[in-house]
């Protein structure tokens, strides 16, 4: 980490592009953090298996906000004439530090390699990036969407016509779908631990989420073209609405699947994030109505050193002791929660629900973090990986 300017100084950067990415890790945050899992309301969790909720939208923002902000860092260092491989060599070396953040969160603090999970959210948004980079590097706009195309089409046939020993061809229940089936393969012992026979960021559902950031990528030509910037809102929503019915029509035979990070998920998904992003370049780069968005634009900016900080806290949080109750530990994240409620419904009484408490709890935390974030850009440290 090292001082610098404001990036929102930048010729080039988007203000609306920053303020997307802060709001989606500071959503991230809220349904990451609850007080009390076993009192959540039911959009601040994922689908259990088919459809989505809130907290479903919130990895492929991530991953199409990557995408996105492509063309406009490699595009700028290609058109400045820096040399392809040193171009590739910057993509690897991110995606390695980013892969390597990832694995640091996933062992903290034991690191139990022998147990401990490999894939993960940052684990998936570097090998994502990489290979999303790769693509672009290589092709044009037309050639990143024929790549789109091949991974999501490949993927559905692979799921639909792969057979899966003892089980058969073409499931899509959690237990016998092909996916699972290679990260038992090759992940066997690695996987997180609530499902333990596949992952969610595992091996082959990788596929449909590099078109996610194909997708931001196709996006990302668009912001950088010379059409008006109005014009670019209403080409942004035409694009959204598109991906929404034809990721709604896909459902019909492929249903929409986080878990499974199915191709009918893939393109609903893209298909939001162009219509929010949307929203948000309207208001903050076309309207110029730029006060409201402040507090999300500084979440943004520092949104990787934002997310392994919470990360890590958690995990304390959960293993450092705070006290004993009845001779037994009680833990830091139990005695906070504890005191937050008993506050809370002392002020508020009825609405002091188990699900508001444990909200509430979330929420403080996202002040928290928010704080932190700000410090940080008042500093100007802004973390360059």
């Amino acid at each position: 980490m090292k001082p610098a300017q404001a990036p929102i100084q930048g010729s080039e950067r988007l203000l609306s592009l920053d303020v997307f990415r802060g709001a989606t890790i500071a959503a991230m945050l809220l349904v990451n953090n609850p007080g009390d899992w076993n009192a959540v309301y039911s959009q601040l969790d994922h689908a259990a298996w088919n459809g989505w909720t809130f907290t479903d939208l919130i990895f492929p923002f991530f991953l199409w906000i990557v995408g996105a902000a492509i063309p406009f860092s490699i595009g700028r260092r290609l058109e400045n004439g820096e040399p392809r491989q040193q171009v590739l060599a910057r993509i690897a070396r991110r995606s390695a530090i980013i892969i390597a953040l990832g694995l640091l969160l996933n062992g903290f603090p034991a690191y139990h390699f022998s147990t401990m999970r490999l894939p993960g959210v940052l684990q998936r948004i570097g090998v994502c990036y990489f290979f999303a980079g790769l693509i672009y590097l290589n092709t044009r706009a037309r050639g990143q969407a024929a790549a789109i195309l091949a991974l999501l089409a490949g993927y559905w046939l692979l799921m639909a016509l792969a057979p899966v020993p003892g089980w058969g061809r073409g499931i899509l229940n959690e237990h016998g779908n092909f996916s699972e089936y290679v990260d038992t393969l090759l992940l066997r012992g690695h996987t997180w631990r609530e499902t333990k026979t596949y992952d969610p960021e595992g091996v082959v559902s990788t596929l449909p989420a590099v078109a996610t950031v194909l997708f931001g990528i196709l996006a990302g030509h668009l912001l950088r073209s010379p059409l008006a910037p109005a014009e670019k809102t209403a080409w942004l929503f035409v694009a959204g609405n598109f991906l929404l019915l034809a990721g709604e029509a896909m459902s019909c035979w492929l249903p929409i699947n986080k878990k499974l990070w199915t191709s009918s998920y893939a393109v609903f998904m893209a298909g939001m994030a162009a219509n929010v992003f949307a929203v948000c370049h309207w208001l903050a780069d076309v309207k110029g109505w730029r006060a409201w968005c402040r507090p999300l634009a500084i979440y943004g900016m520092n949104a990787i050193t934002v997310f392994v900080l919470t990360g890590l806290l958690g995990r304390i949080s959960v293993l450092v002791p705070a006290g004993t109750v009845d001779g037994h530990p009680i833990m830091l994240k139990t005695w906070l929660f504890g005191h937050l409620k008993s506050v809370f419904e002392a002020v508020a009484g009825p609405l002091a629900t188990p699900r508001n408490c444990s909200l509430l709890y979330a929420l403080t935390y996202v002040g928290i973090m928010y704080v932190v974030a700000w410090i940080m850009y008042r500093r100007k440290w802004f973390l360059r990986i």
